[in-house]
């Protein structure tokens, strides 16, 4: 017998992955005296660039409605929604009534609202669909040399206008289900705009240009059963033998108070200001051979850490990266092949989660892991302070704040990393890419800048109660730049400190140890202490040279709700005294940096969380204390309150 035909017919939801190609012809004409007009097109496509991050690539979200009819005709419509990673358009223009300029358009965001039409066979969509379509894009001039006939731009003169273009799509696809009420699909869409008109009045220029794209997409739906009373709450993961898919979104608001600020730097927090940040990532794998398993996880960004991340070396919002964007893109943080070698011992059940498969392991065994990862996906792990999507927020709390592990601004590297497991011990190693030059987002493809990462770890029992002990410690390789040598050539040139002016390739090392016990089944405590090199800029992480930290999580068991979690936990951040000579003199760090620091004190902070659920949902209410932001007694204390909603399947 064959099996019943599918049923196409409902609300769904869901996810796309895909790259875009394009291209945009123009004409210039002038807009004050009569000149030649210019002419010229704009190509969008652009190959992915694995260390930068960048490429045409883009996704987003979609959300529609299906009706089969009897026949297996199916209508329905769909709305969507795009966020590129960089699908831009740049130009130079050289003539004698411009000088020399450069044009470029950049799509920040576009969709459509379509219609569908398709016909079912079994378990195959077969569809065509149109309608409606949007980009919201940025057009920049730039003047690079001489000024243009009757304007009023000088060398280094940029003029950026935000724009709405509208158009039309069409397309086809095809999609068949994978899993009960998810359905995989991959779609072909062109996108017209027609001409737009845009005018620069220092380059006293108009452009007209026209858009057309072409864009193929992968993409995952999940159909609604509003026959039940929770049809419209988060799905089960899709989950098979071979692959999986897994999703989460976070969002996190902060803000802090009106506070003591006599003066402020270029990387000082600011007061009375708040900031959000919001992301969503799927987690793709797929089984490869026995062992082996491929996982992917694209990433929507958006949002800004307070003060575009500045001002307190323990940063209150882990979400927060050194990056920021108005506008919501799309980057590739992870993708990597991971081998696991069994080597006996008690079976392990290992429930399906985040780049995790269901099935079993032996307690004994060896994990080989290569490509683009996060450091902290392994390494200075503990289970109380360590997500920041879930527990604690502060850098100083989810990592060790001198642990200055090898990263991209986003947190991310190349690398391979093996771990051992055997009885109570495990011994793990990683060799990382560090950013091509300190604190970049741009990583080094020559692999001349690196780190080697080493840590021991040993679980135990304490009074029937499980613990572990871990020991991690780090040697980066590369071009840093010495404090001494900053405040030296600073002085020859009078002039503010730059560590930037001073890089060699040195070497910066560190160590640092984490405690974890549970106490009962509902309560448990940790603590992180770190130490690491104070006469070299720290290359990726943050401005710390020292640090202390501890804490408690509380289930509300107790209280009488199992699933909410209460913490608190308290950090001592410190720094080496040339890093404080630096800083006095105006020298800026990663984070840090107030133009002045001639009252140094210790950063002290406590934080304090409280985490229940909403549904499918988990939200948190978060209070931070900080004593002496960025070191400086001058400024502060400073409170920052924070909410956090977090959902994942």
């Amino acid at each position: 017998m064959h099996p019943p035909a599918y049923d196409w017919t409902g609300f769904y939801g869901g996810a796309h992955f895909g790259y875009a190609g394009g291209r945009s012809d123009w004409t210039a004409n002038g807009t004050g005296v009569p000149v030649p007009p210019s002419t010229g097109s704009l190509d969008f496509f652009h190959g992915f660039d694995p260390f930068k991050g960048t490429g045409s690539f883009f996704g987003g979200l979609q959300a529609g409605y299906n009706h089969l009819f009897p026949s297996r005709l199916m209508l329905g419509a769909e709305a969507d929604v795009s966020f590129p990673n960089t699908i831009v358009g740049r130009q130079t223009i050289v003539s004698p009534s411009v000088g020399q300029a450069s044009y470029a358009e950049t799509v920040e965001m576009l969709g459509t609202v379509r219609a569908r039409i398709g016909y079912a066979f079994n378990h195959w969509l077969v569809y065509a669909t149109g309608g409606f379509a949007w980009a919201y894009d940025q057009f920049t001039r730039t003047q690079v040399l001489g000024m243009p006939v009757g304007g009023t731009a000088t060398e280094g003169t940029t003029e950026s206008l935000l724009k709405l273009r509208m158009g039309w799509a069409a397309g086809a696809g095809i999609e068949v289900p994978v899993a009960p009420s998810w359905t995989a699909r991959v779609e072909y869409l062109f996108t017209g705009f027609g001409t737009h008109g845009v005018v620069f009045p220092a380059g006293a220029q108009r452009f007209d240009p026209d858009l057309a794209m072409h864009t193929v997409r992968l993409g995952m739906n999940y159909r609604f059963d509003l026959s039940k009373p929770d049809g419209f709450t988060l799905p089960s993961a899709p989950e098979t033998d071979i692959w999986a898919f897994h999703g989460q979104t976070t969002y996190v608001s902060q803000y802090a108070f009106p506070f003591r600020a006599p003066y402020r730097g270029p990387h000082s927090l600011a007061s009375n200001a708040g900031r959000e940040t919001w992301d969503v990532t799927l987690y793709a794998g797929l089984r490869l051979w026995e062992g082996a398993e491929l996982w992917i996880n694209p990433e929507i960004d958006q949002g800004f850490g307070l003060s575009e991340t500045h001002g307190i070396a323990g940063f209150p919002n882990g979400n927060a990266y050194k990056v920021g964007a108005t506008v919501p893109y799309l980057r590739l943080p992870r993708a990597f092949i991971r081998q696991t070698f069994e080597l006996g011992g008690e079976i392990e059940k290992v429930e399906s989660n985040l780049n995790q498969f269901a099935g079993s392991r032996s307690s004994n065994r060896v994990v080989v892991t290569l490509g683009k990862f996060a450091v902290w996906d392994w390494f200075d792990a503990n289970k109380y302070a360590h997500e920041p999507r879930s527990d604690f927020l502060n850098w100083a709390l989810i990592d060790t704040g001198t642990f200055d592990y090898a990263a991209d601004a986003w947190g991310y590297t190349y690398g391979a990393a093996v771990e051992w497991y055997q009885g109570p011990w495990t011994l793990r190693g990683c060799f990382c890419d560090l950013s091509i030059v300190p604190n970049d987002p741009k990583l080094d493809p020559t692999f001349k800048q690196f780190q080697w990462i080493g840590e021991i770890e040993h679980r135990h029992e304490l009074w029937g109660q499980p613990g572990k002990i871990i020991a991690t410690g780090f040697l980066s390789r590369g071009r840093m730049g010495r404090y001494d040598d900053a405040l030296n050539l600073a002085q020859l040139t009078a002039d503010t400190p730059n560590t930037a002016l001073v890089r060699r390739y040195a070497s910066r090392s560190g160590i640092g140890i984490i405690l974890e016990q549970q106490v009962s089944p509902d309560f448990g405590v940790f603590a992180r202490a770190g130490l690491a090199g104070g006469n070299v800029e720290p290359y990726e992480f943050t401005d710390i040279d020292r640090t202390v930290a501890t804490g408690l999580s509380l289930s509300g068991k107790p209280w009488g709700r199992p699933n909410d979690t209460f913490g608190l936990a308290g950090i001592v951040n410190g720094i080496s005294g040339a890093h404080a000579a630096y800083l006095s003199a105006g020298g800026l760090g990663i984070l840090v940096g107030d133009g002045r620091l001639a009252n140094l004190g210790s950063e002290r902070i406590i934080e304090a969380l409280y985490s229940f659920p909403v549904g499918s949902w988990l939200a948190t209410v978060d209070y931070q204390y900080i004593v002496n932001p960025a070191y400086n007694r001058d400024r502060g204390p400073v409170s920052v309150i924070g909410m956090r909603l977090h959902a994942q399947f």
